[in-house]
C-alpha cells in the first residue's frame, strides 16, 4: 500500500522534534560540531514574538519524519520578497516515498500564494542525489556565485570595525 503523505506548519510542541531532525541533518552533513541549537532556540526564532523563520513538518502515514525550515528574503533586481529554503531534511529510512517532494513544493506554494519573486537554496557540492532530486524539479545550480559568511568571534570583530 502506498504511504500516506502530509505536511503541515510547524506549531511550537514540535521545537523539539525540529530539533531532532536538526541534530539528524548535521549528522549527515557532517557538521553536527558547528549545531548550538536547542528547543528553546528554536521556540524564540520560530514560534516567538519575534520570529525570523518558518517550518513545515513532513509526515508518512501521520508520523513526523521531515522537515523544511525557511524565511523571508529580497531581491533587490526584481523589487520582491523571496523564500530561502534554509534545510530540507527527511529521516533516510522514509527518503523516495515522495515526503521530501511534498515538502520543497509546499514551501514553493507558500512563495507563490505571497507574491515571491524567487525560491531558492544551497546544496553541499558532493550531495549528488540530492542535486539530482533538485534539478529534476527543475531548479537551476547557479555556479558562478558562492557563499561568504561570517559567524561567532569573527562576526563580532566586524561588528566592531
Amino acid at each position: 500500500m502506498k504511504p500516506v503523505i502530509t505536511t503541515r506548519p510547524a506549531v511550537e510542541s514540535d521545537a523539539p522534534l525540529l530539533l531532532q531532525l536538526i541534530l539528524e541533518l548535521a549528522e549527515y552533513e557532517k557538521l553536527t560540531h558547528e549545531v548550538v541549537a536547542t528547543a528553546d532556540s528554536l521556540r524564540t526564532t520560530l514560534f516567538g514574538p519575534s520570529r525570523c523563520a518558518e517550518a513545515l513538518i513532513g509526515c508518512v502515514d501521520g508520523v513526523p519524519v521531515g522537515m523544511a525550515i525557511f524565511f523571508q528574503n529580497y531581491s533587490t533586481f526584481l523589487s520582491k520578497p523571496g523564500i530561502h529554503l534554509e534545510d530540507l531534511y527527511v529521516q533516510p529510512s522514509h527518503r523516495g516515498c515522495g515526503l521530501g517532494k511534498a515538502l520543497i513544493t509546499a514551501v514553493a506554494k507558500l512563495a507563490v500564494e505571497r507574491g515571491c519573486g524567487r525560491y531558492e537554496w544551497t546544496v553541499l557540492d558532493w550531495n549528488q542525489s540530492a542535486i539530482d532530486f533538485y534539478h529534476s524539479l527543475g531548479a537551476e545550480m547557479k555556479s558562478d556565485w558562492r557563499i561568504m559568511r561570517v559567524t561567532g568571534e569573527a562576526l563580532q570583530k566586524m561588528s566592531e570595525i
